[in-house]
């Protein structure tokens, strides 16, 4: 665990180094990861709006057919929480976050979907579906948040990294609310890394049974190695896609693959070893799925990329 804390530390002051970014790099991250951040905190929970989705809902307010009303707030209402913890709460040290600020993160969470519940805690009992974690009396909920809090303020020599998946882990065990727990709490968790200056860290789709297997291990007595490698990782990839939106020069043999990183239009055709022109004309045929991200920056999810090189391989 030291080794990867010890990179992710390298590679945060390799980007300070490169601060203050441009206004439009800027701009163009924090858009991107309010989509991509709403898109996989929700899909986690089983909403079923795609990425595409996701965007047309919350940057272009269309309701998407086939889609339920809940689907649509759920994306909405995380976008929101995402933008009030960037203009509110993130410039807070974590000893300056207090109760409060978690309960208006839930009820922004909840807004129009359980707006009884929404930034209250719970009072009745529950049990996880399909989980052998035992959940705190909802009678110990506020004392156990109460704890939290000082636990939170005290002073912590832990890399932020940790100390971000620990708030979590420790959040998410607690389960103080109806709903909304598992986004409310990597909320928390990526407020409290962009308040130390590292970039939110995304859980994949495709981790998520790892992520909620290794929640799972250490709420039933197990180790929680496998969890902290799941959000140590997460971290890892967005400080990757932030070195390479301003390394466009950057080598990727140098770093290890990641799974969600940026490519240019360049590297992209040599990968499919075809001229620019072509990768362009992909993309904007809607048969190679792309996001673009400050000008020639775009970016193509690995599993996106190898299905159109499966699809151009069976014509």
């Amino acid at each position: 665990m030291k080794d990867v804390l010890a990179q992710l530390t390298t590679k945060k002051q390799h980007l300070d180094a490169y601060k203050p970014l441009p206004v439009e790099v800027i701009k163009n991250l924090d858009e991107w990861f309010r989509i991509e951040l709403t898109y996989t905190s929700n899909v986690i929970e089983g909403n079923t709006l795609t990425r595409q989705e996701t965007a047309l809902v919350v940057e272009e307010g269309i309701t998407v057919q086939g889609k339920s009303v809940q689907e649509h707030l759920e994306a909405i209402n995380h976008a929101k929480a995402f933008d009030f913890i960037q203009k509110k709460l993130v410039d807070k040290n974590k000893k300056e976050i207090n109760q409060q600020d978690i309960l208006d993160i839930h009820r922004m969470i909840l807004h129009r979907i359980n707006d009884v519940d929404a930034g209250r805690y719970r009072t009745i009992a529950m049990r996880l579906r399909g989980s052998q974690t035992i959940l705190p009396n909802p009678l110990k909920v506020p004392e156990l948040m109460d704890e939290f809090i000082q636990w939170l303020h005290r002073s912590n020599s832990d890399h932020p990294a940790k100390i971000a998946a620990e708030a979590h882990y420790k959040l998410v065990t607690i389960h103080p609310f109806v709903d909304g727990n598992g986004r409310t709490a990597r909320l928390l968790m990526n407020l409290l890394l962009m308040s130390s200056g590292y970039p939110a860290a995304i859980i994949r789709k495709e981790d998520r049974s790892e992520y909620i297997n290794s929640l799972e291990k250490g709420q039933t007595g197990g180790s929680l190695d496998d969890y902290y490698a799941v959000i140590f990782k997460a971290v890892d990839r967005s400080l990757d896609i932030y070195l390479e939106t301003v390394e466009p020069e950057r080598i990727p043999q140098a770093m290890p693959p990641t799974d969600h990183r940026f490519y240019t239009t360049e590297e992209v055709a040599k990968l499919l070893q075809v001229d620019p022109e072509s990768v362009r004309r992909y993309v904007r045929s809607g048969q190679l799925k792309a996001v673009r991200l400050g000008g020639k920056f775009i970016r193509i999810d690995k599993s996106d990329l190898d299905k159109f090189i499966d699809q151009l391989k069976s014509k």
